[in-house]
């Protein structure tokens, strides 16, 4: 493309969205919010490729529902039974549900779906985008674990019982918050497996606030291991969430965006046991797609066990609540 070539439309709206989000209403929700699914049988646009690497494709969904409230996803984390989900939405809406699978185990839909708003430490509910732009989300016993950009902090809710309360309590998030850039902050948030070094201890990573030498702010909140330790950044490429793997590793992903490219992301994995105070942390790529893949705005992550024992990698998209842009969840098979 020309340098002196307008930039499309498409892509100034899609830019625009993709950094500021959208407004959504302030209402709680007191009913399931309708959704519809389409099926998503290919990866690789007009390819019936399945083996991506290490990754197995089995398929996905693109949702939609008549609830604005529903979208925007920004963080999503599974319940031991697989199926049932807590996510939170940059517009500061709680979003539950189930997946529902179809007779070969694809996922088909989603069900009983409720989205409600978020409320802050005072007591109030989804008062501004820049006090709710919740970006991470964790869940351990008892407690789900919230981050957000804009007014950086993690807050701790009580789980069951997140929808109808304010936060319990704030964690130290360790890293100085004037490192912390107003919209490429505390993006993910994950508790690390209890039995491994970490010992369990709830771990967060920047999206774009980086070090003098470009690498990504990180930290350790908890336990014997507490402490700023980075992540190695690779341009144009951006952290949005992370879960850790049943070996004690660390997967993340990854999200890029150019105006001439559009979006991009991609999956990397990181040792377990090479998180520790003051070290640089980086790993091997998984997966990576660009336009000619089946993806969007993918900004959530979680694994979860499939119903035949194996490692199952889910990815969610934020589609900021626009209709340039979908929700879609994929799953993939961890194959190695």
């Amino acid at each position: 493309m020309a340098a002196s070539k307008a930039v499309p439309l498409r892509f100034a709206l899609y830019a625009a969205l993709l950094f500021c989000g959208a407004a959504s209403p302030l209402a709680p929700a007191m009913e399931f919010s309708p959704v519809t699914a389409t099926p998503v049988t290919a990866f690789k646009s007009g390819s019936d490729q399945r083996e991506f690497g290490k990754l197995e494709f089995l398929g996905g969904i693109d949702f939609r529902s008549s609830d604005s409230r529903v979208g925007g996803i920004s963080g999503i984390r599974f319940r031991a039974d697989g199926h049932s989900f807590v996510a939170v939405s940059d517009n500061g809406d709680w979003i539950t549900g189930s997946i529902v699978r179809n007779a070969d185990g694809r996922l088909a839909g989603l069900s009983e779906v409720r989205a409600t708003p978020m409320i802050d430490a005072r007591g109030y509910r989804k008062i501004s985008k820049s006090e709710m732009d919740a970006e991470g989300l964790a869940l351990r016993q008892d407690e789900a674990i919230v981050s957000y950009e804009g007014r950086h902090r993690i807050d701790v809710y009580p789980d069951p019982g997140f929808q109808a309360s304010r936060p319990s309590k704030s964690m130290d998030f360790v890293i100085p918050r004037e490192e912390l850039r107003g919209n490429g902050g505390l993006e993910t948030v994950v508790v690390a497996p209890v039995e491994g070094p970490l010992a369990g201890a709830v771990v967060t990573i920047a999206e774009r606030s980086i070090d003098t030498d470009g690498n990504l702010f990180a930290a350790v909140l908890e336990g014997p291991l507490k402490g700023i330790f980075k992540v190695a950044r690779h341009d144009p490429f951006d952290v949005t969430d992370g879960a850790f793997l049943p070996n004690g590793d660390l997967l993340l992903l990854e999200r890029s965006f150019t105006f001439t490219s559009g979006v991009g992301m991609r999956l990397r994995r990181i040792k377990g046991d090479s998180i520790r105070p003051g070290a640089l942390v980086d790993g091997e790529v998984l997966l990576q797609a660009d336009m000619g893949y089946t993806i969007d705005n993918m900004e959530g992550l979680d694994i979860i066990e499939g119903p035949d024992g194996s490692t199952r990698i889910v990815l969610v998209s934020d589609d900021n609540t626009s209709f340039l842009q979908r929700n879609l969840i994929l799953e993939f098979r961890l194959t190695d």
